[in-house]
C-alpha cells in the first residue's frame, strides 16, 4: 500500500509540470483569446497599441460583425473558400492515397522506390512547397507551357490569379442550407440508431431533425442576416492550392492505407476468391469496410490541417490575393497588420471552434471504443 502511494506521488511529480504548462500556454492561452473576442480592443487605433489600452467588453458584437457586417464580405468568402478547400483536399488526398496504395500492395518492382518518392513530399513544408508551385503555376510559364512540348498552343487558365468563381450562392440562405444539413446527418444518425436497437438515441436525433427541418421550412426562408443579397461560390484561384496540398498530404494516406493492406490477413483475401468474389468484388466488400477506421482518422487529420491552413496559402499567392485567402490569413492581417486584436481574436475562436466540431466527436468516439475494450 506504502509503496503503491509512493508510485502515486512520482507520477503526480513527474506529469504536474506538464500539466501546469499546458493548463498557462494552451488553455489559458484560448481563454484569454475568448476574452478578447468580446472585447472592443482595437477598435479605437489610439488605444489598440497603449500600454493601459482601455478595453471594454462588447459581448459577440464582433462576431455578429463577422456574420452580418457590410465590411466582412472577406472573412465569409474565405469561411466558404474553407468548406471548398476541406472538401475537395480530404477527397484528393484519400482518393490518390487509397489508389497508390492499392499499386504498392501488389508488391511492383522497385515498391521501396516508389515508396520514397511517394512519401517525399511529405517532409517538406507548407512554405517549401507554395514556392515551388507557385513558380509553376505562373500563367505564362509552368504547367501553362507543357502543351508546347508536344506542338500544341500554351494553356491560358490563370490558376491562382483567376477571378471567376462557381456554385455561388447567397449568403443569407446560410442558416436555411445549415438546418438542412445538420437535420440530414441527425436523420442518418437515427437510422443507423435503430439498426442497432438504439431507440432512444435514434427517438431524440429523429426529433431534432425533425424540429430543424420544421424550421428550415417555416422560419429558414424568411432569416436575413445582410440587407442585400451577397454571392459567394467556389473561387478557381483555389485548384492551384489544393493541388499543392493534395501532392503534399497524398503521400501521408497512402501510408496509413498501405499499413492498412499489409495489415489485412491474406487468409480473408483467400476465402473472398475461394467464394468466387472477383477483385473488384473483394475490394468493395472486403478490403473497404476493413480500412473505414484508417479513413475516418485520415479525414479527421486532413480536415485538422484543411481548416487552420496558413502557410501554404501566403507562400503561393500572398497574403492580399481574396480570392485565394483563408480565415487563417485573414486572422494574422486583422490582428498584427489592421491591429484589430478583438476582431482577429474572434476569427481565431471561430477557427477552434470548427477544429473542435472535427475533433471531439472523434475523440469521444474514440474513448467510448476504448472503454468498451
Amino acid at each position: 500500500m506504502r509503496g503503491l502511494t509512493r508510485d502515486r506521488l512520482w507520477a503526480i511529480a513527474v506529469l504536474l509540470p506538464s500539466v501546469i504548462l499546458l493548463g498557462v500556454f494552451v488553455y489559458g492561452f484560448i481563454g484569454r483569446t475568448v476574452y478578447v473576442s468580446l472585447t472592443d480592443w482595437g477598435n479605437d487605433p489610439a488605444q489598440a497599441l497603449a500600454a493601459n489600452p482601455v478595453i471594454q467588453w462588447v459581448g459577440l458584437a464582433n462576431y455578429q460583425e463577422l456574420f452580418s457586417g457590410f465590411l466582412q464580405g472577406r472573412f465569409r468568402q474565405e469561411l466558404v473558400s474553407t468548406i471548398f478547400f476541406t472538401l475537395f483536399f480530404i477527397l484528393g488526398c484519400l482518393g490518390l492515397g487509397l489508389g497508390l496504395a492499392m499499386i504498392l500492395d501488389r508488391n511492383p518492382k522497385g515498391e521501396g522506390l516508389w515508396r520514397t518518392i511517394f512519401l517525399f513530399p511529405m517532409s517538406l513544408s507548407f512554405i517549401v512547397t507554395g514556392t515551388i508551385w507557385r513558380w509553376m503555376l505562373q500563367p505564362q510559364g509552368g504547367v501553362n507551357q507543357i502543351p508546347t512540348v508536344v506542338g500544341g498552343q500554351p494553356g491560358t487558365f490563370s490558376w491562382l490569379s483567376s477571378t471567376e468563381a462557381i456554385w455561388k450562392f447567397d449568403w443569407n440562405r446560410l442558416p436555411l442550407m445549415t438546418a438542412v444539413v445538420v437535420a440530414v446527418v441527425l436523420g442518418v444518425i437515427a437510422l443507423r440508431a435503430l439498426r442497432v436497437a438504439q431507440r432512444p438515441r435514434a427517438l431524440v436525433a429523429g426529433l431534432c431533425a425533425l424540429m430543424l427541418l420544421a424550421w428550415a421550412l417555416f422560419v429558414g426562408p424568411n432569416l436575413k442576416l445582410l440587407a442585400a443579397p451577397e454571392l459567394h461560390g467556389f473561387n478557381l484561384a483555389l485548384i492551384g492550392i489544393i493541388i499543392a496540398a493534395v501532392w503534399q498530404m497524398s503521400g501521408y494516406t497512402m501510408a496509413l492505407y498501405l499499413a492498412g493492406l499489409r495489415g489485412i490477413p491474406e487468409e480473408i483475401r483467400e476465402a473472398a476468391r475461394v467464394d468466387g468474389a472477383t477483385d473488384a468484388q473483394m475490394y468493395r466488400r472486403v478490403i473497404f469496410p476493413l480500412l473505414a477506421p484508417i479513413t475516418l482518422s485520415a479525414m479527421i487529420i486532413l480536415g485538422h490541417i484543411s481548416l487552420k491552413i496558413f502557410d501554404l496559402v501566403y507562400a503561393m499567392s500572398g497574403p492580399d490575393n481574396t480570392f485565394t485567402s483563408v480565415p487563417a490569413l485573414n486572422m494574422y492581417l486583422t490582428s498584427f497588420r489592421q491591429n484589430q486584436f478583438a476582431l482577429g481574436a474572434a476569427i481565431g475562436t471561430i477557427l477552434l471552434l470548427l477544429v473542435a466540431f472535427v475533433i471531439v466527436p472523434y475523440l469521444a468516439s474514440a474513448f467510448r471504443t476504448e472503454e468498451s475494450h
